[in-house]
């Protein structure tokens, strides 16, 4: 950000110097150094008149409640605790000092654990991995609860959607997944838990968190961000499924989210495809004409990606993805970019697009299609873009404004958007495509959604105000997603 005003600044600085010097030669040399230093370049602080200050005063415009509200949230269904705590710290008190980086699919023992860790941390992006064995896991998980500085948090996308709708106080939240005593305890007073969802032991989650910059060894964070790791049976075979299809005939939602399909990836190939048709079913028996949202979270198996992008997808009618997703989804169902093995720092926008265009055209609702989606609520750490079949959505504008607002707020814990804690990183400028000739975006900050469309598909863009010194990273998607959400006004079709 500092970049689109040091321009202008050093523009202004040379001028005036110039000038000086032109009209009064003699000019005391002292004097000069004296002009001099009080036109130094000093960082203008962020405030009201930053373009991070009036970013999220023209959000504080836009984002206004859609005309017809939902009422009653049912989520399901993964939910377990969250064990926060400094991924460094926990490595080290496990006895494990940085070695060389490496992914693994699935975490068999406490090196495969480093290897990952340290992958990820040096690419300072998020991941989750299944560990596999469980007496194992559950040494790790007593050393990472007692460590100096872990927290307890309300964990899984389903239970952290459920926490964030729960915020809005005329909204009946349902939540089905495995609750135990520690969870119930840590739901808040809205939420409400069917018994059948009661379990007696809770499933425990270690979070790994890194701040950017962190240091350990020679490997270095390139941004905040974290690591999950578990041995979770409930959630790895979504055995809350039916308790959940079930519930809904009684508490009569006007709004699905259903999330936890990357658990299983612990599971067999059979049961994976088994339990995948079982998916399908249950989302199928929803009554018609209340929206579904899937909220997807990291993934290593592209044979289960492909088969939740060909039977799942059509059944849903929203979806929210991160980038990680968003590119690991393309390249598993041969979409467009899917030769790029990652991204290259911060993910292009035409890019972006063009997958998510792909995904709508060719798995989305259409004249000649039998598929209910119709959204795509894309999150990255400095912008969102929401994406909408025409016709179907109403109030874009307020939703992925929100959307980015939560990510600042919540990061950073405070109320509002706070300019002086806050950044604005996202590209100044972007093309809309790169698989066909797209048009060039310029954003202001006094006008920060950006809109365009294409072949009956609308994109709404709008930067983040990326917290500059996170508090917690964890569940920043589910927040996004929920918030996201709940500013969105689905249009009824017959």
């Amino acid at each position: 950000m500092a970049l689109w005003r040091g321009s202008a600044y050093a523009g202004f600085l040379a001028l005036a110097v110039g000038c000086v010097l032109l009209l009064e030669p003699q000019l005391p040399s002292l004097a000069l150094r004296s002009l001099w230093s009080s036109l130094q370049l000093a960082p203008v602080p962020p405030g009201p008149g930053s373009p991070e200050g009036r970013l999220a005063a023209a959000w504080d415009a836009l984002i206004v409640l859609p005309a017809r509200r939902w009422r009653r949230v049912a989520v399901g269904v993964n939910a377990c605790v969250d064990v926060v705590l400094s991924g460094v710290k926990l490595l080290q008190a496990l006895g494990r000092s940085p070695g060389n980086g490496k992914d693994h699919t699935i975490l068999h023992s406490r090196n495969d654990l480093e290897e990952a860790f340290v992958h990820f941390m040096g690419k300072g992006a998020a991941a989750e991995r299944f560990f596999s064995d469980k007496e194992a896991f559950h040494d790790i998980a007593q050393i990472a609860s007692e460590l100096p500085g872990a927290q307890h948090y309300v964990g899984g996308n389903a239970a952290l959607i459920g926490q964030k709708f729960a915020t809005n106080s005329d909204l009946k939240i349902l939540l089905c997944g495995p609750v135990g005593p520690k969870l119930h305890e840590l739901l808040d007073d809205n939420v409400f838990v069917p018994p059948e969802s009661l379990q007696e032991a809770d499933e425990f989650h270690l979070i790994l968190e890194y701040q950017a910059g962190e240091e350990w060894g020679r490997l270095k964070a390139p941004h905040a961000n974290r690591f999950i790791f578990s041995h979770d049976l409930s959630n790895g075979a979504m055995n809350m499924l039916e308790v959940f299809v079930s519930s809904l005939e009684e508490f009569q939602p006007d709004l699905v989210v259903l999330s936890g399909l990357h658990m299983m990836e612990g599971q067999s190939k059979e049961l994976q495809r088994k339990r995948l048709l079982e998916v399908v079913t249950s989302i199928s028996d929803i009554p018609t004409g209340i929206p579904v949202h899937l909220e997807l979270a990291s993934m290593t198996n592209k044979e289960l990606m492909r088969s939740i992008v060909h039977q799942v997808f059509p059944a849903v009618t929203s979806l929210g993805l991160n980038e990680q997703e968003l590119l690991f989804l393309s390249q598993a169902a041969s979409g467009p970019h899917s030769s790029l093995s990652s991204w290259n720092g911060v993910p292009d926008v035409g890019m972006v697009s063009d997958i998510l265009f792909w995904i709508l055209k060719e798995h989305g609702r259409s004249k000649s299609r039998a598929s209910d989606l119709t959204r795509i609520h894309f999150h990255t750490l400095v912008y969102h873009i929401l994406a909408t079949v025409d016709g179907h959505w109403a109030n874009q504008l307020a939703a992925v404004a929100a959307g980015a607002r939560v990510a600042g707020t919540q990061a950073c814990a405070t109320e509002a958007i706070d300019a002086n804690r806050v950044s604005l990183q996202a590209p100044h400028e972007f093309m809309t495509s790169h698989s066909e000739v797209g048009s060039r975006i310029v954003i202001n900050p006094n006008e920060p959604v950006a809109e365009w469309h294409r072949e009956g598909i609308s994109f709404h863009f709008t930067p983040v105000l990326v917290c500059k010194d996170p508090i917690r990273t964890v569940g920043l998607g589910d927040a996004i997603s929920a918030e996201g959400l709940f500013y969105s006004e689905v249009r009824p079709h017959s």
